[in-house]
């Protein structure tokens, strides 16, 4: 079997995207990552996730991005909440990038990512960048995509050598949040094992969503014009 790199946050695109890889017959090594971020808890959600895929590997990644800072999600910056309107075209906001948008965060994953794959002879790394439904990340769009496959082919080893080429794969790029909740339905995606909330409340000695920051915004955007209701909420 073809062996895939899988970017693994926990939450519904990255969940998704791991269902997709599966469904499409690879061997999947799950990556994620613990770089400091304020909803660390989106971790556990990853392990829960890659255990049921029953991954080859689970590897997560630690480093500390609030060394760096510019970002809500890595500092002590205030998450903005309220900032999406779940009855107003969501993309009207995406032209603002946020101050959860987190520097060079997708180049570095997939840096990690790509250097596993030549390792292990992969030549897929699945991501489950989309946008459509986004918050405005530069780094989601189809040209970043396309940029950084490009330079992945002329800065590795095996693609020198021609013993690989490597393909970046989105396959929830151009879906809406409600169409690809539907698609991970499909392929039996737990989404009450996934998480999207920013800026966790504790409550009761557990985690729960804020259910005002972009994400969870998203979150219930989706799942609203799905028609089905999030079963995430159900147990908090």
């Amino acid at each position: 079997m073809k062996r895939a790199i899988v970017l693994l946050s926990g939450g519904i695109d990255s969940t998704t995207t791991l269902a997709i890889a599966k469904a499409e017959g690879f061997d999947v090594y799950a990556l994620s990552f613990d770089y400091g971020q304020r909803h660390g808890v989106e971790l556990e959600s990853a392990r829960r996730n890659a255990a049921k895929y029953d991954v080859k590997k689970h590897l997560v990644i630690r480093f500390d991005m609030r060394e760096i800072g510019g970002s809500a999600l890595t500092s002590e910056m205030e998450v903005p909440k309220e900032r999406l309107n779940q009855d107003s075209e969501v993309n009207k906001a995406s032209s603002v990038i946020p101050v959860t948008y987190v520097p060079a965060r997708n180049t570095i994953f997939l840096s990690f990512a790509l250097a596993w794959a030549e390792t292990i002879n992969s030549e897929d790394i699945f991501i489950g960048v989309n946008a459509v439904d986004y918050s405005g990340y530069p780094d989601c769009r189809p040209e970043y995509i396309k940029a950084y496959e490009d330079m992945a082919n002329f800065a590795t080893k095996a693609s020198v050598e021609g013993s690989a080429r490597f393909n970046i794969r989105t396959p929830l790029i151009d879906l809406s949040k409600s169409r690809i909740i539907k698609m991970g339905t499909k392929l039996g995606v737990d989404y009450s094992l996934t998480w999207s909330c920013y800026d966790p409340v504790e409550k009761d000695g557990q985690y729960v969503p804020c259910l005002l920051c972009d994400s969870c915004l998203l979150r219930a955007k989706g799942f609203k014009e799905a028609d089905i209701e999030d079963p995430l909420l159900s147990k908090v």
